[in-house]
């Protein structure tokens, strides 16, 4: 079935309308707590790297 373009807008607009969008404070909490698990991962890994590292050139005895 072939959809009028006009009439495809007008349903994707009543649809638009019905989305709740988030206010401007829960935006910057969720876009905060992002950041804040980004920074805690970026941590993680940068420590297992190094572990890791340290780890491999004790085993293998490369200076």
């Amino acid at each position: 079935m072939t959809k009028n373009p006009i009439e495809f807008a007008r349903e994707v607009r009543a649809e638009v309308a019905k989305v709740t969008w988030p206010t401007r404070r829960e935006t910057l909490i969720t876009t905060s707590m992002v950041f804040i698990f980004v920074v805690i991962a970026a941590v993680f890994f940068l420590l297992a790297d190094k572990i890791i590292g340290f780890v491999i050139k004790l085993l293998l005895g490369v200076s």
